[in-house]
């Protein structure tokens, strides 16, 4: 998504108002990197066990084989299984590697929810159109209605999928003293997380199958949000030294439909130089874009 659509100019909106454009590309790659980086924080924790006995002091062990290096023969059994040796337990691992993972995971999740409502809302202005899939219901009242069914599924697992997994974080590492039972019963869910998650991925996935970009209706509403200039003609005034030039931007388009002719007649009108007075004629909103293609095809 991020690449294909890397130069499909579209309106950003901060608060729900129009804002300096970007483009389609450009926000599925801010999402593409977010997720990969919390990805790479999951693959990083290190999974950890212990062999310590009922305190994690090898009381008996020592007692038994009072000559054995018992740390080593631990540190080497529990290794042999590919995890890493906690030398400091008592009679359980305490779990901090658990909330760890799950606190990991976490954030994961509520990164792909962040993008679930954003491509929920791109649909309901119009900016995606899904494909129908021949035989599913849109709506069980109204027969044209194709809803964002994937997204929604998605985060509501998600949702599920977190409770459990900040309750886990929060409960596991907590044992009184030498230990309690409470984590056992606890333990038995950890499943449920990988679970409601993997349903989560997997509409979210199905969801993004079915995206089609509607790039005329995109065009529609950058074409036609010439406020947004605003920011690059103040930014200008002020690089020529002109006084107050954010007061006087705003007096001029705040809560105003602002037309490509009145910015081109303020324009017109500053005392600046004539090459950066060129820079905002030849501006539109959808070419105001930064650097927002690189950035996508390079994600």
């Amino acid at each position: 998504l991020a690449v294909k659509n890397a130069s499909i100019p579209m309106l950003s909106r901060t608060h729900g108002q129009p804002a300096s454009p970007t483009t389609v590309g450009k926000e599925m790659a801010n999402v593409a990197y977010r997720l990969q980086r919390q990805r790479d924080q999951v693959a990083r924790v290190e999974y950890l066990g212990k062999f310590a006995g009922a305190v994690g002091n090898y009381n008996a062990h020592l007692v038994a084989y009072p000559n054995a290096d018992w740390e080593q023969i631990a540190k080497s059994f529990v290794t042999s299984f590919g995890i890493g040796f906690n030398p400091y337990t008592t009679q359980i691992e305490p779990h901090d590697y658990i909330a760890e993972l799950f606190s990991a995971i976490s954030r994961y999740n509520v990164v792909l929810l962040d993008f679930d409502r954003d491509v929920w809302s791109y649909i309901s202005l119009g900016y995606f159109k899904q494909k129908t899939v021949k035989g599913e219901v849109g709506s069980s009242t109204m027969p044209h209605k194709v809803n964002p069914i994937d997204f929604e599924n998605s985060e509501g697992n998600l949702g599920v999928a977190n409770a459990l997994a900040d309750h886990l974080g929060a409960k596991l590492p907590v044992s009184r003293w030498q230990r309690d039972l409470t984590d056992s019963t606890v333990l038995r869910n950890m499943g449920l997380v990988f679970g409601y998650s993997q349903l989560a991925y997997a509409s979210s996935l199905q969801g993004i199958g079915k995206l089609e970009v509607n790039e005329a209706a995109i065009a529609a509403d950058i074409d036609a949000a010439w406020e947004v200039l605003a920011e690059p003609v103040q930014t200008i005034m002020r690089k020529c030294g002109i006084e107050e030039p954010y007061e006087k931007l705003k007096e001029f388009t705040r809560g105003q439909a602002v037309t490509k002719e009145m910015m081109v007649e303020f324009a017109e009108k500053l005392d600046i130089p004539s090459e950066e007075k060129a820079k905002l004629l030849n501006l539109q909103p959808r070419t105001y874009l930064g650097n927002a293609e690189k950035q996508a095809s390079e994600v």
